[in-house]
């Protein structure tokens, strides 16, 4: 990547490119949260699980939970540590735009 501007003066250009690493580190772990889940969860829309209307097709028994993932540092996979969820008043159910 170039990026142009001369040493020793504000450059903003710095700041995009910087901001570009960034998105593409962001890109790279949803893509692997999507790849980690077997299920269509928000726009994680898998055509593989999908009800036969086309809807997404909710795994609750496998996915209900909140996941983080933890940098390990360069040429280290990410590790995804979860949070088990419990609902007590509304509780999870498919989607159905039909009835």
């Amino acid at each position: 990547m170039y990026v142009p501007g001369e040493n020793g003066e504000f450059n903003q250009e710095v700041e995009k490119a910087l901001r570009l690493v960034d998105f593409l580190e962001l890109g790279e772990l949803m893509a692997r949260d999507a790849l980690n889940r077997n299920e269509s969860c928000g726009g994680h829309f898998r055509v593989e699980y999908q009800t036969p209307e086309g809807e997404a097709l909710r795994d609750d028994k496998n996915y209900a939970y909140v996941a983080v993932w933890e940098y390990k540092g360069e040429d280290h996979a990410p590790v995804m540590h979860k949070e088990e969820l419990h609902f007590e008043v509304a509780h999870p159910a498919q989607r159905n735009y039909k009835d």
